[in-house]
C-alpha cells in the first residue's frame, strides 16, 4: 500500500497546499484533515492550538503516512517543535517555505506579513525572516476576518472586496514590495487582496514553495512515490462535511476529476 502524505489543517485553507501536491507530485497519495469543527485557530491561545494540532497528528498517524504538513501557520507556530519531537517521520510548516520566497521576491527588502492573530502575535514571520535577511524591515498585520469568510465558502464573491480592504487598510501606502500571505486561507482571496495591494506588491503564498519542499525532502530521502498508478486520495473534516467538500471541489477543480477521493467525517471531537 502507498504511504501517504498527510496534511492538517484548521479547516479548509490547507487545500491551497493540497492543490499544489497534487499539481507537482501527482503520483503522491495525500490524506487531508480539516478541523473545520473548530476554526478558525487564530483566535485561540497557543496552547489550545498545541493540543488540537497534537490531536489530530495522533489520528493521522494511524495510517502510516510517509511526511506531515502542517499547512496552517498558526499550527506551525504554536506546535511544530512539539511535532517533530513526537513523530518519527519528517514534518515541515508552512512558514519557512513562505519566508524564503519572500526574500527571493523583494529587491526593497521590506516585506509585509498578514495573518491571524495567532500568527502574527508569535512573530515567528519576523524572526524567521530577520534570520536569513537581519537587515530586512516587515511590517505584520493580523487580518482576523479573512479566514471565517473562507471558511464560509464565500471567497470570489463581491461582497469579500470591502472586508479585505478593511483588513489591509494599515498596509495600504507602506513601502512594501511583497506581501507575505501568511494563512492558507488567504490564497483563496488572492484577487481581491492583490486589488487593494496594487500591481506594485508581489503576492506571497507559501503553497507552491512547500509543495517544493515536500518533494526535495522525499527524493533526498528515496521516498517518492513510483508506482506509476493515480493514488486514491482521502480527505477528512471534522465539521459539516457538504460544505467542506464543495468547497473543495470548488478549489481544486480538475485535480479532483483525474484521481479517485474517499470523504470521511472522523469522531475525535
Amino acid at each position: 500500500m502507498q504511504q501517504a502524505i498527510a496534511v492538517l489543517d484548521s479547516g479548509v485553507g490547507g487545500l491551497t497546499v493540497i492543490k499544489e501536491v497534487m499539481r507537482q507530485l501527482p503520483q503522491e497519495k495525500v490524506i487531508y484533515f480539516g478541523d473545520t469543527a473548530r476554526s478558525p485557530y487564530g483566535p485561540r491561545p497557543a496552547e489550545e492550538v498545541r493540543a488540537f494540532t497534537m490531536q489530530i497528528v495522533d489520528y493521522l498517524i494511524q495510517y502510516d503516512p510517509k511526511m506531515i504538513v502542517i499547512a496552517c501557520n498558526t499550527a506551525t507556530a504554536a506546535a511544530i517543535k512539539e511535532i517533530r519531537t513526537h513523530v518519527s517521520i519528517p514534518v515541515i510548516g508552512v512558514i519557512s517555505p513562505g519566508v524564503r520566497a519572500a526574500i527571493k521576491s523583494t529587491r526593497s527588502g521590506v516585506v509585509g506579513v498578514i495573518g491571524t492573530e495567532g500568527t502574527i502575535r508569535s512573530r515567528a514571520y519576523e524572526q524567521a525572516l530577520m534570520s536569513i535577511s537581519p537587515s530586512i524591515q516587515v511590517f505584520s498585520e493580523p487580518c482576523p476576518l479573512l479566514a471565517p469568510l473562507v471558511e464560509k465558502g464565500l471567497f470570489g464573491e463581491d461582497r469579500t472586496q470591502s472586508v479585505v480592504e478593511q483588513s489591509l487598510r494599515k498596509l495600504i501606502g507602506k513601502p512594501i514590495d511583497c506581501l507575505i500571505l501568511g494563512c492558507t486561507h488567504y490564497p483563496f482571496l488572492a484577487k481581491e487582496i492583490s486589488r487593494v495591494m496594487g500591481p506594485h506588491v508581489a503576492i506571497i503564498s507559501s503553497a507552491d514553495e512547500t509543495a517544493r519542499e515536500i518533494s526535495t525532502i522525499l527524493s533526498d530521502r528515496g521516498m517518492l512515490a513510483t508506482s506509476g498508478q493515480l493514488p486514491i486520495h482521502q480527505f477528512f473534516c471534522s465539521g459539516e462535511p457538504e460544505l467542506f467538500k464543495q468547497i473543495a471541489k470548488d478549489w481544486l477543480k480538475e485535480q479532483m476529476f483525474i484521481v479517485p477521493v474517499v470523504w470521511q467525517v472522523p469522531r475525535i471531537i
